[in-house]
């Protein structure tokens, strides 16, 4: 693993009951909450990226804000979801920021209301 994927890792594990489960052909780490998937960590031009939810509306605006940092990610891109390089210099505060906001959108409301 990468430092992004550990440092990643260890903002989605801090989360409450969130859980790691390896996903996909290539066995990357999905991030869950009651087996519902809030991030996915993944390659994005041999570069590991983050696949989050985010609230109704957002994909658009974050997608033309920044096509370099965000992107529409294959097979979840249609449900809202959006891509987000992990390349240096990325703000991981703004990252576990959106990692969070998926968790709320995904977790129960009893677990959601636990996060800020």
């Amino acid at each position: 693993m990468t430092g992004a994927a550990d440092r990643l890792r260890a903002i989605c594990l801090a989360l409450p009951e969130a859980t790691e489960k390896a996903f996909g052909r290539r066995k990357r780490p999905t991030y869950r909450i009651l087996d519902k998937m809030f991030a996915m960590d993944r390659l994005h031009e041999d570069d590991v990226a983050v696949w989050l939810k985010v609230p109704r509306g957002n994909q658009e605006i974050l997608l033309n804000a920044d096509t370099h940092r965000f992107f529409y990610p294959p097979y979840v891109g249609h449900k809202g979801w959006v891509g987000i390089r992990l390349d240096p210099g990325v703000d991981w505060d703004e990252v576990e920021a959106f990692v969070r906001r998926s968790y709320r959108l995904t977790a129960p409301k009893r677990l959601a209301a636990l996060v800020a």
